[in-house]
């Protein structure tokens, strides 16, 4: 199988912005194990600004665009070296790709991205995609990286899409606020009801939030891809997925006859 893991910073650095290491380290031996079983693994992740952030010693996500994108330079630098020493433990390479919204947007640029893609695939690499918040200016870019995950794995004709988020799947209501929240197993259409009670966006390093994890689920269930929402926290929960056990919330891509 193809995958796209997409990762959030909530899951990859404490409040502080550091890096979580334990959950990092577990991240990525779990990939590597996925590999070793056979699976092409395409991995989206966010953090770049958060470790940055961490990195600067600066108390808070900076407002300004040019601070974001200085902290991204920063913490680009930090998470691409923490996943080459982790990866590189278990004997798989990574390569980055760093993209802008317009590398999504022309149709030149975008087959090159895919065709890229593809080649790394064939050589046993892991692509490491993250969006290019140095140079990106529209917040920033594609708008956040649960969309960007979807858009890859629809580029990719990936077989699809786990995201891991700070929260183990969609709710009935945010259970942060409702106890009697119950969470979502299996989602085949969003609802209107359901983008209203996503709420808005997410912890104070991160951009995102349930309602960006919808937009990136309507993107996949139209491509004809399922996309899965697990906790972060428990990386072995994609384990689980793989073995088709019923694990946070998965939303089914329209299968075309």
């Amino acid at each position: 199988m193809r995958i796209v893991i997409k990762v959030g910073t909530s899951t990859l650095t404490h409040p502080t912005g550091r890096m979580d290491i334990r959950h990092v380290e577990t991240l990525c031996k779990v990939l590597s194990d996925v590999k070793n079983a056979g699976h092409e693994i395409v991995l989206v992740s966010s953090g770049a600004i958060g470790m940055g952030v961490g990195k600067l010693n600066l108390r808070e996500r900076p407002a300004d665009m040019a601070t974001k994108q200085a902290a991204a330079a920063v913490g680009q630098c930090e998470l691409m070296y923490v996943y080459d020493q982790l990866f590189g433990t278990y004997n798989h390479t990574i390569a980055q790709i760093l993209l802008t919204g317009e590398d999504l947007r022309d149709e030149h640029r975008h087959r090159n991205f895919s065709n890229t893609v593809e080649r790394l695939l064939d050589l046993n690499v892991l692509p490491v995609i993250n969006e290019n918040d140095t140079v990106s200016t529209v917040e920033i870019g594609v708008g956040d990286n649960d969309t960007l995950g979807a858009l890859v794995a629809v580029s990719v004709k990936a077989d699809m899409l786990i995201i891991l988020s700070d929260i183990d799947g969609l709710y009935t209501a945010d259970p942060r606020r409702e106890k009697s929240a119950e969470l979502i197993a299996e989602v085949r259409e969003i609802t209107p009801a359901m983008r209203e009670s996503a709420g808005g966006g997410g912890t104070a390093l991160s951009t995102g939030g349930m309602a960006t994890k919808l937009t990136a689920a309507g993107i996949c269930m139209e491509a004809g891809t399922d996309m899965y929402i697990l906790n972060g926290a428990q990386p072995l929960l994609i384990y689980e997925v793989l073995e088709g056990k019923r694990v946070g919330t998965r939303f089914i891509g329209r299968k075309t006859p």
